[in-house]
Order: C-alpha cells, then sequence, then structure tokens
C-alpha cells in the first residue's frame, strides 16, 4: 500500500482485470505440419502483408525460411521472415535460443539483398526470457549429429559414448567468443524488454492482426516427433503458449503447411520415400536442398497418415499446400492413406522408430495433369486432375486446403477462400 492508502499502480492487474473476461486478441499461426521445408515462409510472407506483430515462439537458426519478394530471395533463420514488411513489428519470444552473432549476420546478409529488411533493428524485439546459444553448443550439436550418424539404430551406445567423451575434440576460444560477444551488447540492449508483458499488451490493447511463425515442423517436436531424430523444442501449436508465454484462449486459425509431396533431412523412419527416380525427380524439380544445412533432401509421396497424425496434435482450422507445381511431370501420382503391419491397418501414427521402419504403405494413385501450372492464378485455372488431387487431400483428412503454391514468388500462392 501506498502513504495514502492506495494501491501502487504497478501493483494492479493490467486493464484493470479485464482480460479475465474478455480474451483479447486472437493470434494466426502458421506450422509446419511434415518434416520442415514445407514453404512456411511463404504463408507467413503472404499474411505479414496486413499483419501488425510477427512472432517466433521457438526453435533457433537452425531452421530456415525462405521468402521470394521482387525476384529477391531472402533467407531467414532466427528473425521472423514478416520482417520484410517494414509496417510490422518482430517478436522474437522466450523459446527461441539465439546465436547472436548468426543473428547479426543474417540481417546484414538480407539488407545487402533488397530493401525490404531497412531499419530491422527498430522494428525488431527480443524477449528478455529467450536463452542465447554459443558456438561450442553448436560444434557439440555437430559432433552429436555425427555420431548419431556413425551409429544409427544403437541409441543406448551413442548415448554412453556422449557422456563418456564429453566431446574430447571440441575446442572454445573462451576469450575471442566473449570478447565478439560484448561487441553485440550495445546493439541489443533497444531491442530486449519483457515478452511476457509485451505480449499482454499486444493482446490486450487496440485490435491488432499477430501472426505466429513456427519453425521446424510437427515431426521434428521433441515429444511428437520421430524421436531421436528430432529438434530441441516443441515446434506443434502447444509451443506457442509456452514460447511466447500466452494462454491458449488467445489462438485463433492454425494454419499447417504441407508440401504436396513429402521430404526430409537426414537419417530417420521416412515410410513412403521414393529412393528411386521418382524421388530423384522430385528432389531436382524441387530444388530439394536444405536452407541451413545445404543437404539434399530425402523424397518421396505425399503422406495422408502423417498428416492425420499432425493434425490431431494441433487441430489445423486450414492447409496450405505448397509445391503442386513440382508434380507437374508424373503421369500419375501416389498418395499414402493407411499404414499396415502383419497386414492389419494401424490407426494410429507409431512413436517407435524400429516400427515405423516397418509398417508397408497402402497408396492411393491419382491420375497426374501433365500441364505446367506455375502460371495459374485461381483454382479455376488448375486443370482438373490437380483440382481433384487437392479436393482429394481435403476430403481424406477433413481440413480445407486455403492457399496452394504452384511457384516461388508471393503471387504463386492462389487462395481459395
Amino acid at each position: 500500500m501506498s502513504e495514502n492508502g492506495s494501491t501502487p499502480a504497478a501493483a494492479t492487474i493490467p486493464n484493470g482485470g479485464a482480460a479475465s473476461r474478455h480474451p483479447g486478441n486472437k493470434v494466426a499461426v502458421v506450422l509446419g505440419a511434415q518434416w520442415g521445408d514445407e514453404g512456411k515462409g511463404k504463408v507467413v510472407d503472404l499474411l505479414a502483408q496486413d499483419a501488425d506483430i510477427v512472432c517466433r515462439c521457438q526453435g533457433g537458426n537452425n531452421a530456415g525460411h525462405t521468402v521470394v519478394v521482387d525476384s529477391v530471395e531472402y533467407d531467414f533463420h532466427l528473425l521472423p521472415s514478416g520482417i520484410i514488411n517494414p509496417k510490422v513489428t518482430a517478436f522474437i519470444g522466450n523459446g527461441v535460443v539465439i546465436h547472436l552473432p548468426g543473428l547479426f549476420e543474417e540481417a546484414e546478409k538480407n539488407v545487402k539483398k533488397g530493401k525490404g529488411l531497412e531499419g530491422w533493428e527498430k522494428r525488431l524485439i527480443i524477449s528478455d526470457r529467450a536463452h542465447i546459444v554459443f558456438d561450442f553448443h553448436q560444434a557439440a550439436d555437430g559432433i552429436q549429429e555425427q555420431q548419431r550418424q556413425e551409429q544409427a539404430g544403437k541409441k543406448f551406445k551413442v548415448l554412453a559414448n556422449q557422456y563418456k567423451s564429453v566431446y574430447p575434440t571440441l575446442e572454445i576460444d573462451i576469450e575471442g567468443e566473449l570478447k565478439r560477444l560484448k561487441g553485440y551488447t550495445e546493439r541489443l540492449k533497444p531491442m530486449v524488454r519483457d515478452g511476457v508483458y509485451f505480449m499482454y499488451e499486444a493482446l490486450h490493447g487496440p485490435p491488432k492482426k499477430i501472426l505466429v511463425e513456427g519453425a521446424n515442423a510437427a515431426l521434428l517436436d521433441i515429444d511428437f516427433g520421430t524421436y531421436p531424430f528430432v529438434t530441441s523444442s516443441n515446434c506443434t501449436v502447444g509451443g506457442v503458449c509456452t514460447g511466447l508465454g500466452m494462454p491458449p484462449q488467445n489462438v485463433g486459425e492454425v494454419y499447417g503447411v504441407v508440401k504436396a509431396y513429402t521430404t526430409r533431412v537426414g537419417i530417420g523412419a521416412f515410410p513412403t520415400e521414393q529412393d528411386n527416380k521418382i524421388g530423384e525427380l522430385l528432389q531436382t524439380r524441387g530444388k530439394e536442398v536444405g536452407v541451413t544445412t545445404g543437404r539434399k533432401r530425402r523424397c518421396g509421396w505425399l503422406d495422408l497418415v502423417l498428416l492425420r497424425y499432425a493434425h490431431m496434435i494441433n487441430g489445423f482450422t486450414a492447409l496450405a499446400l505448397t509445391k503442386l507445381d513440382i508434380l507437374d511431370v508424373f503421369p500419375e501420382i501416389k498418395v499414402g492413406v493407411a499404414y499396415r503391419i502383419n497386414d492389419k491397418i494401424i490407426p494410429h501414427f507409431p512413436a517407435n522408430q524400429e516400427v515405423l521402419n516397418k509398417v508397408e504403405v497402402q497408396y492411393e494413385t491419382l491420375p497426374g495433369w501433365n500441364t505446367d501450372i506455375s502460371n495459374a492464378r485461381t483454382f479455376d485455372e488448375l486443370p482438373v486432375n490437380a483440382q481433384n488431387y487437392v479436393r482429394f487431400i481435403e476430403m481424406e483428412l477433413g481440413i480445407p486446403v486455403k492457399w496452394i503454391g504452384v511457384g516461388k514468388s508471393r503471387e504463386s500462392m492462389i487462395q481459395l477462400f
């Protein structure tokens, strides 16, 4: 209590407790529905055109988004890709791990590419609860990944060797790294705020369009992904609340981004993988190379069992179906609709990698369209077989497709409703 008996302003609930009666603004969420690389950046770029705030809630610079605007290709790893819009406030939440050299290098590299990132430092807010990741963390990750690749399938031995070795080849220039980090301090200070209070004000102030840009994807989630070949964060819808410090009642539309086929980087189970000429053609036509790793992506047919599982967890309200044009040259297109084990259909997506490696995929075969669709700008301009492919996916999943991607540019996203 203050001297006159009144309650200090700092102790009162913002907006006089009105938040308990009025949930406030909703956030629209864009999430990857497969193993990442679905084209989330393009969907975010589209929605960010009239957004006020674009947020990152999890992951780090191990994720990569590519956005093409006016023939300029921007690559993002830590910055929300919505920062291209000069009217947007970009927010990096507490669930993101930040590599400071990577943050500034990424910004400077993209500034040189075009006008989209001018004045980015004044439009970026970083949660004071976000953690910093150092060079040696990344080096250790590299060693772990190499050990996993060398000893795939021997999970106990991998874990035991990690503890026994304690990274004997790891070298750290402690003084050099500290000196470099201190150089970023003054630039970083103006961007750092209490992230929870920032989100609270955004949600309960004047009407705002708030967009959350997920990194990675459902099958890379630490709890729900194909463990152990996963990332270290929750990249499903629950990560939005924990990664930004906001309640679930403020989550609005949840858009799942789905590639018209399936890709995966690195090792791990991949039931619909086509380790053949079909996979090679998908890889070549789709230019399937990781934005962050530079590794070729493994490619296969669309897997609806995997997508149903992602929908169970995320509750997608609509889908963005990207890279449909990559399928232009296929006379027929297969879609995985069920998994069988011992000739019995299983109703779930297996958590156990050994089981997942053994599933037999049941496919539906649809006719292709053998036509270049990259210039289509409405659903009606698509060939009938391409329309049928989209409608088949909608019918099987019970989720409407809101966007269809037929090319790299912003204009190549067809909106259905």
